[in-house]
């Protein structure tokens, strides 16, 4: 208007006029966003202990009375471990509100979370003038091994419903239960458990009843070394490992066994003793808590070591490591063998599945053949692995990252029912 306002001089007028109008209306807005010192309230609700590689929620609870209808901008200063710098929430709100923002955040590494400050933008309808509402929320939180996982699993298993995500029900074989008591004949009970001695006594059937054997040794065995380093959606190797390690004690435990633990990697790093007592889960968890990777490669003889000289009572070992070739296998197979002789040892390898990937796609190209290729090789060493620790009497688990707990817990309810420990 204003450049109107030369060959026009009527245009000068409204310019003038426009110009005023927009300083009266940006006054208005300053009065009414400042007119309360504290026109925002909120609080962020989150778990103590976060679970790592897990989706966690986190709500956000937001409480105003202002003078009129805002238009808010929420930022949420998120933990540096999460590098999340473009996540804003937008709300349309009445005068006097209370809303809720809910979002998930998914960690990937364990440790200590600082949440900063919740950074809230008040604007009007006209969005003249904004405010900047900073809200002193700042707060530490852990971020811990899988623990929604273990919670989801133990309350199937307590519920009886493992079922439900994929555990198997497996039949018992065997004898390696313990004797409850003796009790009347049932009509679809075995005539093998008839107490034949008992039901002279008697002079009608009698059955022994038995249960579950428990009170055994359950131990996870975790590589740290240099080959568990590798990334899977986020989340090494060990951190799997690890979040297995958690559910599984915390089933074996439910289940009436003694769950333990042990990490290594060039050197022994923690070792728990395997105990059924109530806090043990405490102590397991914190101790998964602070272990970290180590750059190095895995000594297996300083493993062997360690088990001839602390496990005593034979035990089901469940050793989660890697290897990356038949002949890595093969260096270390005296040392796995001399230790399956007194123990029960299940060991735990991971399928690379971006390689499957890889191996299952159609070829184009002579770059993509190659690539095809070493695949296929990669894929069959991982069979040879398999086979290579079946034939000297080693169990073993070949799994995917993703499919690791739920691959171990079945492979625990399978050799508790088979009574080989």
């Amino acid at each position: 208007m204003f450049i109107l306002g030369f060959p026009y001089p009527l245009f000068l007028g409204f310019g003038k006029l426009a110009v005023l109008a927009i300083l009266v209306m940006c006054l208005i807005e300053f009065i009414l966003l400042y007119l309360s010192k504290n026109p925002i309230s909120a609080e962020r609700l989150l778990d103590e202990k976060l679970s790592n590689g897990d989706f966690n929620t986190v709500i956000l609870k937001i409480k105003g009375r202002l003078a009129f209808d805002p238009k808010l901008k929420i930022i949420d200063e998120f933990p540096v471990q999460l590098q999340l710098r473009d996540t804003e929430f937008s709300l349309n709100c009445k005068k006097s509100f209370e809303e809720e923002v809910v979002y998930k955040i998914r960690p990937t590494e364990r440790g200590t979370y600082q949440f900063g400050k919740l950074r809230v933008f008040i604007n009007t309808r006209f969005g003249l003038i904004c405010r900047r509402v900073s809200l002193d929320l700042e707060k530490d939180v852990r971020v811990y091994p899988s623990v929604i996982q273990l919670k989801k699993y133990s309350f199937l298993a307590i519920s009886n419903r493992l079922q439900e995500v994929g555990v198997k029900k497996v039949r018992r074989i065997g004898q390696s239960q313990e004797f409850e008591q003796i009790r009347d004949y049932v009509i679809g009970d075995d005539f093998r458990q008839i107490n034949w001695r008992a039901t002279a006594r008697r002079q009608e059937l009698m059955v022994n009843q038995y249960q579950e054997e428990k009170s055994q040794n359950v131990y996870c065995l975790i590589d740290k070394g240099r080959l568990m380093q590798m990334p899977f959606e986020g989340l090494t190797l060990v951190d799997y490992a690890i979040n297995s390690s958690l559910v599984v004690s915390g089933i074996a435990l439910g289940r009436g066994d003694r769950a333990g633990l042990l990490t290594f990697s060039n050197t022994i790093g923690s070792l728990i003793m395997p105990k059924s007592i109530s806090t043990q889960m405490n102590l397991i968890s914190e101790t998964l808590f602070k272990q970290k990777v180590q750059n190095r490669e895995t000594n297996f003889l300083t493993l062997y070591k360690m088990v001839k000289l602390k496990l005593k009572k034979r035990s089901l070992l469940i050793l989660y490591t890697n290897f990356d070739s038949l002949i890595s296998l093969q260096n270390q197979m005296k040392y796995l063998k001399a230790i399956s002789k007194n123990h029960l040892l299940c060991t735990v390898i991971f399928d690379n599945t971006e390689v499957n990937k890889i191996a299952d796609e159609k070829t184009q190209g002579t770059k993509n053949l190659y690539d095809q290729t070493m695949a296929e090789k990669l894929q069959h060493d991982k069979k040879r692995i398999i086979k290579e620790l079946n034939k000297n009497g080693i169990y073993s688990i070949l799994t995917e990252p993703q499919d690791l707990t739920l691959n171990t817990i079945n492979k625990y309810i399978e050799l508790k029912a088979r009574g080989l420990l």
